[in-house]
């Protein structure tokens, strides 16, 4: 299963004096944009947009370190505004920081913001999840399963909740043989297609237990003997943010590249662009940036720069897009 966290995030930072002194140059940077009369929004751009995943969490860790003790992010939020100070805040944050977030933008607005919440629940490896969880009653003094819990109901609190449970199974041929995922496909269309109404507990179970590896060959069968995918039988089976979430965790698990493509075009979908949507979805996919791009490009015959051109302007424009420049292939 692709992770979104780089490994150095469920590390301790370093005290190898090497490691800052190669990335003391942008914390100076970062530093000279900012003080004095007025932001030097340019080199702000060209430092936090600029920076792979591994160097700003780097810089994110010494930035206080050089300067009396200056969290980025506080930092960020006084020099910049607007989407643009959206996105440099999302910057100035690790990365399970930056989900806990826009996990708390979600549940902050007037009614809960779905589209906003799901995906950085599902489609997560066990680790990553439970760094969140860490991570948000770290910063927020609560417990996520809870809150969230509380923020949804229904079918969409099932799914968000058995997401958070970091239930997923570890691969083992052994186990997870043709035979398994011959019964696990049976289990899945009796729930569903197989009778009258949606058994939504096992399907979810299914969905959350299995490995990328099982789901694809639970897929297979199930396409053979049933002659659906389990895209379209969850597609004729749920509705609403429901069907969206439990689609966007099977498909981040079997076509992880093609589904976050996906989730970015959707942020520019419909009567204008979703600002902060589009910046989740550029910041959280980082590390897999280049080959969502790929997938982007062929799915919509676009790159995801030729979108953002067309969808954003000003600052908050040329940031996005200098991140995209500069992600490098392997992150």
């Amino acid at each position: 299963m692709v992770t979104l966290y780089i490994p150095e995030i469920f590390e301790a930072a370093t005290s190898n004096e090497d490691v800052w002194i190669a990335i003391d140059d942008s914390c100076e940077r970062i530093h000279k944009a900012t003080k004095g009369w007025g932001t030097d929004e340019k080199g702000l751009i060209d430092v936090m947009g600029s920076l792979s995943p591994y160097e700003r969490l780097r810089v994110i860790r010494r930035y206080p370190m050089m300067y009396g003790g200056k969290e980025l992010e506080k930092l960020m939020k006084e020099e910049c505004g607007g989407d643009f100070g959206d996105a440099l805040q999302l910057l100035a944050v690790p990365c399970d920081q930056a989900d806990a977030k826009i996990i708390r933008k979600s549940t902050r607005e007037l009614g809960t913001n779905e589209h906003l919440l799901y995906p950085v629940i599902c489609g997560r490896t066990n680790a990553e999840i439970d760094l969140l969880k860490k991570t948000w009653f770290l910063r927020y003094g609560s417990d996520l399963t809870q809150v969230l819990a509380s923020e949804l109901s229904g079918n969409l609190e099932r799914i968000v909740v058995a997401c958070l449970q970091g239930i997923e199974e570890v691969y083992d041929e052994g186990y997870h043989t043709q035979e398994k995922a011959e019964e696990d496909a049976e289990k899945f269309y009796e729930a569903g297609q197989g009778r009258w109404g949606t058994n939504e507990k096992v399907v979810f179970q299914t969905l959350c237990q299995s490995p990328p590896e099982h789901l694809r060959q639970i897929n297979s069968v199930y396409a053979d003997k049933y002659g659906y995918t389990l895209s379209k039988a969850l597609d004729k089976e749920l509705g609403g943010y429901v069907r969206d979430a439990a689609l966007y965790h099977l498909n981040m698990k079997i076509e992880p590249y093609e589904t976050a493509a996906a989730q970015i075009k959707k942020s520019c979908a419909g009567f204008g662009t979703d600002e902060y949507a589009l910046t989740a979805c550029i910041v959280r996919y980082q590390v897999i940036l280049r080959q969502v791009d790929e997938a982007h490009t062929k799915a919509y015959d676009k790159s995801i720069i030729d979108r953002i051109n067309s969808e954003v302007r000003g600052d908050y424009r040329k940031i996005l897009i200098v991140i995209v420049e500069n992600t490098p292939y392997h992150c």
